[in-house]
């Protein structure tokens, strides 16, 4: 009797064990799950920059001087033809003095040949002066004239310099900068400028950005964009694309840090006084927006090869890993790329169903769905390791209980019609 009795508590027990161990299998993997939603989906692409004036005018000086003094402080508001800078005008006022003393000079000369040529023509015209003597003082007048015009081409020249040791403000605006002080030196270069002071309209300003040449293509001149500028906190801007750079700016060219960007300019429609150039600025640039579409969280997107739908490995960086023993060549690669293809999870009847998908246009958290699910279906979202590794259709699921709370209507694995 004893002995049935142990038999019987060891029956139990392995059935026991059993059965524990077949339950604990058929709970399945544990997932988060959400439902098929209806919405609209925006694309943006981001950029970062500086904001700066939409006019402003280097006021600088052609010609080399001292600085005697500045009628503007920076801040100052100036209008359109205020005096801003006074150079050294001493040399100039000489050098116009010698070239109108030379031009007197040439005017007396070309008098006197003037006087010659007539008597000349007389002396000729009688027979009294060969031809050779003629032309030798009519070559000498000619000349007297050119020196008169060269003459009074130096007195213009000189007068002209002498007037640009006189900077003025060519527009209304506000002295943004001041790069020198009285008593220091413009160098007055025609090639290179010395900047002495910025003039600016601060009340149209713009947003300077760069791009990264695989989002520029998607940007049209028109498209409205949110501003956020570091200074403001969490304030946003209203802005419009008016400018988008036909040439690259590449930096580190030749280096694996080689970085391609094109400037887009994104002009302000707020105003605000306290808006001052330089200041750091991020700028979204909304280019399409799809509404009433079929989206998904991004998470939930991922990639199967089209014959066997097995993940590739890294798929967030959308590389693809050659498999072990293979060579790994450029050709191999590129055909394991054609292959995968975009797949959603889906739960029915408690299991994991891959289903391709196309996709449309993304912003910062879903992806617009072209084809392959319906709205109210129950997508697959994590956890991510799962999700881009190892679940393959037909895997037995359980809905994290998180995921039952959040998402009505997927108690026993099984999703429910949406009545939104």
């Amino acid at each position: 009797m004893k002995k049935i009795i142990i038999i019987a508590v060891l029956v139990i027990a392995v059935v026991a064990f059993i059965l524990a161990n077949v339950l604990k299998k058929e709970k399945g993997i544990e997932v988060d799950v959400e439902k098929v939603q209806t919405g609209t989906v925006t694309q943006k692409v981001t950029g970062s920059g500086q904001i700066r004036p939409e006019v402003q005018v280097k006021v600088s000086s052609t010609v080399a001087g001292k600085i005697l003094k500045l009628h503007a402080e920076e801040g100052d508001t100036v209008k359109k033809g205020r005096l801003l800078v006074e150079l050294d005008q001493e040399q100039y006022i000489a050098a116009l003095e010698r070239a109108e003393s030379s031009l007197l000079s040439m005017l007396a000369s070309q008098k006197k040949m003037k006087n010659d040529m007539d008597r000349s023509k007389d002396l000729y015209a009688k027979g009294l002066m060969s031809e050779a003597e003629f032309q030798a003082v009519e070559a000498s007048y000619e000349a007297a004239i050119s020196n008169t015009s060269q003459a009074q081409a130096a007195v213009r020249e000189a007068k002209d310099r002498l007037s640009k040791t006189r900077l003025y403000s060519d527009m209304d605006g506000v002295v943004s900068r001041l790069n020198k002080e009285a008593g220091e030196m413009t160098l007055g270069s025609q090639f290179q400028e010395d900047v002495i002071m910025i003039v600016a309209d601060l009340s149209k300003m713009e947003a300077a950005i760069e791009v990264d040449e695989n989002d520029v293509i998607n940007i049209s001149l028109g498209d409205s964009s949110a501003i956020e500028i570091d200074a403001f906190g969490d304030t946003t801007f209203k802005g419009t694309v008016t400018e988008i750079a036909n040439s690259a700016t590449i930096k580190g060219l030749g280096t694996q840090e080689q970085v391609t960007n094109f400037q887009v300019v994104v002009t302000l429609k707020d105003f605000n006084k306290r808006f001052r150039p330089g200041m750091s600025t991020t700028v979204d640039m909304i280019t399409e927006t799809r509404n009433n579409v079929i989206k998904v969280p991004i998470q939930a997107v991922t990639v199967r090869e089209k014959d066997k739908l097995e993940k590739r490995p890294d798929v967030e960086e959308r590389a693809v890993q050659n498999e072990p023993g293979s060579t790994g060549s450029d050709e191999k690669t590129s055909k394991d790329k054609k292959n995968l293809k975009e797949v959603v999870f889906c739960i029915e009847d408690g299991k994991a169903v891959a289903k391709p998908v196309e996709l449309g246009i993304s912003d910062d958290t879903h992806y617009e769905i072209k084809s392959g699910l319906q709205a109210g279906e129950t997508v697959i979202t994590g956890p991510f390791r799962i999700l881009s590794k190892t679940l393959k259709t037909g895997d037995l699921l359980t809905i994290k209980k998180e995921s039952k709370k959040e998402k009505p209507g997927t108690e026993n694995n099984q999703p429910t019609p949406d009545h939104d």
